[in-house]
């Protein structure tokens, strides 16, 4: 049975808080970029940083821009919920981590003079919070998101399955803040096995595949609005005849390349749509896009050079522990500033996939030859779980000093609350 806090249904959307990764729609408009585009009231974007009551928003369609709390309003009602939960659980269970850990660049070695300092952690629930209908949360996110801390229980489940997030945060720097936390340190070994092969490496592969695909998609959509405004008689048709040939769209038979041309762009305005960048959902709104000015797309998400420099951080680190059975976290000297030039965007996305596949016959060997075991030790591993869960109960019923005894916090009461 889940039941959601309820009395959320009069949460002011002005007042909740907004955590980097939040979508957002803008109060008001604003000029952004040199060229002082202006940014019309409602458009759509997502928190990327917090400067005390200010928020940097990167807005659908290109740009970021700072705004003030009070011009900015989270995009759905189910998007305030969470974020009022989210912080709700923040305050509460903070106080509860037992392991905290440095990770990112700053632990990898790979750090510039403006990265971030990022960390991951466990917290362990109270008793209370185990024996009350509510769900209690299973992941703690700090506000700047700077921060995150897992239950127990489920760092410890990512860790069998050898998740990178989880192995880096045990092997990093971690710091124990309870006897609970270096219980984990302790064990932290039983966690490892030639499964890295597959969460660290063949991952690391698909990711990289994904992203080149990914590219290619962008380049299309730029590639159809700069058409879209040089010519103004072009139809869909026609349209797509010239991405065929510029994509090289392969395909059994003609008409099947000129279908899936069709279909792209027919994806492409939807999804505009859907990101509040188009008035309307089909050829019209795409057209009158693309005509009404000039547009800089910044590159999704998931296309940023942080992210494919990650990747091939993860085939190193693979493949040395895979060889060696040692935990090599820091970027050896060899590769560190061709790890630099990809995060800074220096190398083409085609070149980093490329580098990849050359990485992946070691990778291969690497799984072949390790000494590392098949899979996790969970006889070593369960009874550690059962340790901690029992230990944080004895704590609360002998009202010991702290965050699991004494000074637990309280857990949220069942309520029929709005659903999500």
């Amino acid at each position: 049975m889940v039941l959601r806090l309820g009395a959320l249904a009069d949460v002011d959307p002005l007042a909740v808080p907004l955590p980097v990764g939040t979508e957002v729609t803008t109060r008001v408009d604003r000029a952004v970029g040199a060229g002082a585009r202006v940014i019309a009231q409602g458009a759509v974007g997502r928190v990327v940083a917090r400067d005390g009551d200010r928020a940097e928003v990167e807005l659908v369609g290109g740009g970021r821009a700072w705004f003030l709390r009070e011009e900015l309003i989270p995009r759905k009602l189910g998007v305030v919920r969470y974020a009022h939960r989210r912080e709700a659980a923040w305050d509460a269970l903070a106080a509860c981590t037992v392991l905290d850990s440095l990770v990112g660049s700053r632990a990898w070695g790979v750090e510039d003079a403006g990265s971030d300092e990022d960390h991951r952690g466990v917290f362990v629930l109270p008793t209370p919070w185990l024996t009350g209908l509510v769900d209690p949360p299973l992941d703690l996110l700090s506000g700047d998101g700077s921060t995150i801390r897992w239950e127990a229980g489920k760092a410890i489940r990512q860790a069998i399955r050898a998740d990178p997030n989880t192995l880096e945060m045990l092997f990093t720097q971690p710091v124990a803040r309870d006897d609970m936390g270096a219980w984990l340190i302790e064990i932290r070994d039983a966690f490892v096995s030639v499964e890295i092969y597959g969460s660290f490496g063949r991952y690391a592969l698909s990711q990289l595949e994904r992203l080149e695909h990914n590219q290619r998609l962008a380049d299309h959509r730029t590639q159809v609005l700069a058409w879209l405004r040089a010519d103004p008689d072009l139809d869909l048709d026609r349209t797509a005849e010239r991405l065929v040939a510029a994509a090289e769209v392969e395909a059994p038979s003609a008409g099947d390349a000129h279908r899936r041309a069709r279909d792209y762009i027919k994806q492409l305005y939807r999804s505009m749509y859907d990101q509040g960048v188009l008035a309307t959902a089909d050829w019209a709104g795409l057209v009158a896009f693309a005509r009404s000015t000039d547009h800089e797309f910044e590159a999704p998400r998931d296309l940023r050079p942080k992210n494919a420099y990650n990747l091939i951080r993860l085939l190193d680190v693979a493949i040395r522990w895979l060889t060696t059975g040692r935990p090599e976290l820091r970027v050896g000297d060899e590769l560190r500033d061709e790890l630099r030039a990809i995060k800074h965007g220096e190398v083409a996305m085609a070149d980093v996939v490329a580098r990849a596949r050359r990485m992946t016959p070691a990778l291969e060997a690497a799984r072949a030859a390790s000494p590392l075991p098949p899979f996790a030790d969970l006889g070593r591993i369960e009874p550690v779980l059962r340790r901690i869960r029992d230990e944080a109960a004895r704590r609360w019923l002998a009202r010991a000093p702290g965050p699991w005894g004494t000074t637990a916090p309280e857990p949220p009461a069942a309520t029929f609350g709005d659903p999500p």
